[in-house]
């Protein structure tokens, strides 16, 4: 008797540690996630957290939901329709310099290596980044790469402001790129390259200029979060952040469970190619050196700096933000919660 007394007060003891919010209200507590993109492998790791049950273990009723891009994901946090979303923090840095009242703040890094990508034809005049300047390139004003794209012209020495961006849906943009209609896709380079491959054009086809490869030393996507969730109810945002930590952390280790976890959140998915995807994501912007050392969501003052320093200058924007004004890392697990699996 005894024994059993023991085992049921560790077990509740355990239960309340896991689920805080079940606990104080007797409920799980709603938290709203914007992907900031549609249902495929850059979602992964949030879905995957979602599937296993890891929010709900954390006491925390998540709503993942789709988004369209990173400038309309960040609006939704910044008008509380949403109180966390996945963006492009250069695009945030651009929000924040200009609505010091609303600042976000990024609480986690989701991508070491920045995904942003201008791809081309490889049978096309356009052999190198400056041989873009001028050109005609399909991308969305709210498409991070398209806003992005002075960084990427600032560290290649060329100016972008001759460039002609086409505004059409990305997968009209995608048919009419490989039909020849326009000389490149200002895209996520993982992204592209995939739904070009759905297409009829192979990664052989293809010339993609990744920001990250050619002199941008900013942060990709990070998990961004505006003042009152974070203020209001820290410890669902930190819950939120160490379980979507625990789903990427899981999905970079088992890439076939989480592309099976997205095609369970839509059937409509081709897994093969969301499993790709993903690989490519894993091998292009998240295993880095720096997230072995560091861990998953982790992120350095001069990596920081660069990404602040990169998006004033390529924006113009009349001020440079301190670190302080858009990264917190008071949210993040702790390292072992975060370390990569062999």
């Amino acid at each position: 008797m005894k024994r059993r007394a023991l085992l049921q007060t560790a077990a509740a003891a355990s239960l309340l540690g896991a689920t805080p919010f079940l606990r104080a209200q007797g409920s799980l507590q709603r938290f709203k996630f914007n992907l900031g993109w549609k249902v495929e492998a850059s979602g992964a790791g949030f879905v995957l957290a979602a599937a296993r049950g890891y929010y709900r273990q954390a006491g925390l009723d998540v709503a993942v939901d789709t988004g369209n891009g990173s400038a309309a994901a960040i609006s939704l946090v910044a008008t509380g329709a949403y109180d966390a979303a996945s963006a492009d923090l250069g695009t945030m840095i651009e929000f924040n310099t200009n609505n010091p009242a609303s600042k976000l703040s990024a609480v986690a890094i989701q991508y070491d290596l920045n995904p942003n990508a201008v791809i081309v034809r490889k049978d096309g005049p356009i052999r190198s980044a400056a041989d873009l300047a001028g050109r005609t390139i399909v991308g969305q004003p709210y498409n991070a790469s398209r806003k992005m794209f002075p960084v990427l012209a600032k560290a290649q020495g060329f100016d972008p402001s001759g460039v002609k961006w086409e505004n059409v849906a990305p997968d009209i943009g995608y048919t009419r790129f490989v039909k020849g209609d326009f000389d490149a896709l200002a895209i996520f380079y993982f992204t592209g390259l995939l739904n070009l491959k759905s297409r009829g054009m192979g990664a052989d086809q293809l010339r993609a200029f990744r920001y990250s490869e050619l002199g941008v030393n900013s942060y990709g996507n990070g998990i961004v979060a505006a003042p009152k969730p974070m203020a209001e109810s820290p410890e669902a945002m930190r819950a939120f952040v160490k379980a979507s930590t625990q789903g990427w952390v899981e999905a970079i280790a088992d890439p076939r469970a989480a592309a099976s976890a997205l095609k369970a959140r839509d059937p409509l998915l081709d897994e093969a190619i969301e499993l790709e995807r993903l690989q490519l994501i894993i091998d292009t912007t998240m295993d880095t050196p720096a997230t072995r050392r560091d861990g998953w969501g982790a992120a350095t003052t001069p990596r920081l700096q660069a990404t602040i320093d990169e998006t004033v200058a390529a924006f113009g924007l009349a001020s440079r933000l301190p670190i302080a004004d858009m990264w917190t890392d008071r949210f993040l697990p702790a390292p072992a919660d975060r370390r990569l699996k062999a």
